[in-house]
């Protein structure tokens, strides 16, 4: 009998997106179902949703998603809590029993505003008090874990198959313009509940196949700045890459994604655009430490949007098909075509080149 280690799916993982350019809701049923073809992709030990515009009511909070390991970590987080944030609403966030899905801690979400008199002591705008204040729970506070952060979107995750945990959460009952979705095999890291993706920060959510030879330093260089890899997956540092150069140092997507998917040099010398080869050179001068080396393919979500990218090698398989006013991304064409079967214009995008999907202005809830 193989015991576990023996064998290894160095392509395992499963990715699949899909996102409305008319801002058109759609509820999870789709995105669950797309995972079942892919399902040997993944092992049952993480698997996780992204959804955009899944909260109207509340759209100007910041919606938190926790999870707590018992009553009393819950009692304490809360009145933390509400020394820095007007909580409107705090509940348990509804799931169905599910067979495959056991030993699930206590799962809540918060709508919180921070409060102005904080945000005055601190001199700090309100999405990095946020950023600050998830840091500060998931490194301080033990038992506590905010695993979604972010304004009119949420994340859903634990350990299971991929569709069983959208049957967990109820995902049917839910309706967005942009749906993520993640199976996990993980190689070098703990199935747990904080390990499974999506991870997020604020907006950002990020699904990921692949695994990250330059962890490390990329995590090293980014802990300089406020950031606390806690989730004991590699995974976690790219959503933090990403809104460290998204949103601290103002970069474009497509700069981002040519930070972490860099051209080699032998490609920027070749440019004929100088302009261009200019910005390339610039951004591999400034941000060395935030290439991220080895196989990867992720799908970044965030407000308004989604960003599907490859390693620079394409070491990771991804395709992009479309439909009308929807743009499908997934590891494996048979899970497009379960979402839409008469998808069209069905392609895998170049290494290092980002495929950028925007909802067209004033579209979204």
């Amino acid at each position: 009998m193989m015991r576990e280690g023996q064998v290894r799916i160095p392509s395992g993982c499963a990715i699949a997106a899909v996102i409305s350019k008319e801002g058109k809701l759609m509820t999870g049923e789709a995105i669950v179902n797309a995972m079942k073809p892919m399902h040997d992709r993944s092992n049952g030990l993480g698997g996780g949703f992204a959804a955009y515009g899944i909260y109207p009511e509340h759209k100007d909070l910041y919606a938190f998603h926790m999870f707590f390991d018992c009553r009393d970590t819950r009692k304490t987080c809360e009145a933390f809590l509400k020394e820095q944030f007007e909580v409107v609403k705090g509940e348990r966030i509804p799931i169905r029993k599910h067979p495959r899905i056991t030993d699930e801690p206590l799962i809540w979400r918060y709508f919180v505003t921070p409060l102005p008199s904080v945000l005055a002591d601190l001199q700090l705008d309100e999405k990095e008090f946020v950023a600050r204040t998830v840091m500060k729970i998931n490194t301080n506070m033990k038992g506590a874990y905010v695993f979604s952060s972010g304004k009119n979107m949420g994340t859903f995750k634990a350990v299971g198959f991929p569709e069983d945990v959208g049957v967990f959460y109820r995902l049917d009952e839910y309706e967005g313009y942009s749906w993520t979705a993640h199976g996990r095999y993980p190689t070098n890291t703990p199935g747990w509940w904080g390990g499974a993706h999506p991870f997020t920060l604020l907006d950002y959510s990020v699904v990921h196949n692949g695994e990250i030879s330059s962890y490390d330093a990329n995590r090293r260089y980014i802990e300089m700045f406020g950031y606390k890899c806690t989730l004991q997956t590699d995974t976690e540092v790219i959503t933090y890459i990403l809104d460290y150069l998204v949103r601290v140092q103002g970069l474009t997507l497509k700069e981002a994604a040519n930070v972490i998917a860099a051209p080699f040099w032998s490609t920027i010398e070749g440019k004929t655009d100088k302009r261009e080869q200019e910005t390339l050179r610039y951004l591999r001068t400034v941000f060395p430490s935030l290439l991220i080396t080895g196989p990867f393919s992720i799908v970044l979500g965030f407000d308004g949007g989604l960003m599907a990218l490859n390693d620079r090698l394409k070491l990771r398989s991804m395709v992009v098909g479309e439909k009308d006013d929807k743009v499908f991304i997934a590891s494996e064409e048979a899970a497009i075509r379960i979402m839409e079967p008469n998808t069209e214009n069905i392609y895998a995008p170049a290494g290092g080149e980002p495929v950028i999907v925007t909802v067209k202005e004033g579209k979204t809830q």
